[in-house]
């Protein structure tokens, strides 16, 4: 295949940091939109990938987990629908061409477009507890145009808020190919993602770090012991009083699982204190678990036969990087070493 045929191709790249169990939020903001892009003939490959390396960014010094929560991660992502047939899924720290393409883009990146990169500052602030005045945490934006640049990847799947991070790979790519008069990285575009609400058990967003989710791995039990207690619309204080479903958590899950009937239910019920929170939560939990329960039972039987994930994770490895290696081979003959 040509330098310029391969360029053509559309290219699918996304990543997931290991930093913890996925939730409802990671299911229904991102493995949803991968499974779909799966489907997708426009493109002809699509890669997805544990970014264990970007999880010593800010996790450094809490690294034990690492390994566990890499598998975990696959895992969730076969349960819930991501098929290695259809997509290659591997880590990203078994394909070493991630850090050297890295390396070299390092080269011809100046420092003052890392430390513009919005999230830089933002996440500093958010994480004020953790010393991030590290080369890694400031590089991390590079590393992930490495991630795609290193499949000649030509869409990313994002948010809105992630945007800027596409367009800092867009002008290194843009950069490159400029100082050496060369089309061989193409640069990405994003494919933006809407990211339905999916509230914590408390009304924030949903975070490990806020102790507030719903995780992909709990069982019906354990899903129904954190939404029984969850909050509702504060100002129904009492079984009587009339609440407002805009502003319950709870019906932001109806939204996502419940039909029509049952919204409407919910809204009239909620609206003229004909229907309690109990019984509304009870039958989100019913909604959901007709919804969920084939996608748990996938995981558990995953669980029960590791010898399949770990063959994924190998073969997914070993194609990921044989591709890494062709296209790095071609950035290294640009570079002369």
């Amino acid at each position: 295949m040509s330098e310029t045929a391969q360029n053509h191709k559309k290219v699918i790249v996304s990543g997931m940091r290991p930093t913890g169990y996925l939730h409802l939020g990671h299911f229904h903001g991102v493995i949803e939109n991968w499974v779909q892009l799966q489907q997708d003939s426009q493109y002809s490959f699509k890669f997805f990938f544990v970014a264990d390396w970007h999880s010593l960014t800010t996790e450094y010094a809490n690294t034990a987990q690492i390994k566990d929560f890499s598998k975990e991660l696959i895992i969730d992502w076969l349960a819930y629908g991501v098929d290695p047939q259809k997509a290659t899924i591997f880590v990203q720290s078994a394909v070493p061409e991630h850090a050297e393409l890295h390396l070299l883009l390092s080269m011809i990146t100046p420092v003052s477009w890392l430390e513009r990169v919005p999230s830089y500052k933002d996440l500093q602030k958010e994480l004020k507890g953790k010393d991030l005045s590290t080369y890694g945490f400031l590089g991390y934006p590079l590393l992930q145009t490495a991630d795609v640049a290193i499949y000649n990847a030509t869409h990313i799947p994002v948010g809105q808020d992630q945007v800027a991070h596409i367009e800092f790979s867009r002008e290194v790519v843009r950069r490159f190919n400029h100082i050496y008069q060369t089309e061989l990285l193409p640069e990405p575009q994003p494919v933006l993602t809407n990211f339905p609400k999916v509230p914590g058990l408390d009304g924030r967003k949903m975070s490990k770090s806020y102790n507030n989710s719903i995780y992909l791995k709990d069982s019906e039990d354990e899903a129904s012991k954190k939404i029984m207690p969850m909050m509702t619309d504060p100002a129904r204080v009492r079984r009587t009083d009339p609440g407002n479903p805009e502003v319950c958590p709870v019906f932001d899950y109806h939204k996502l699982y419940s039909s029509d009937e049952n919204k409407n239910e919910v809204i009239q019920g909620c609206t003229t204190a004909g229907m309690g929170c109990v019984d509304c939560k009870k039958m989100l939990l019913k909604n959901m678990n007709e919804t969920l329960n084939p996608f748990r039972e996938k995981r558990r039987e995953l669980e029960g036969q590791p010898q399949i994930v770990d063959d994924v994770i190998q073969a997914g490895n070993q194609t990921a990087r044989q591709v890494a290696q062709e296209n790095l081979q071609k950035v290294r003959d640009v570079f002369h070493v």
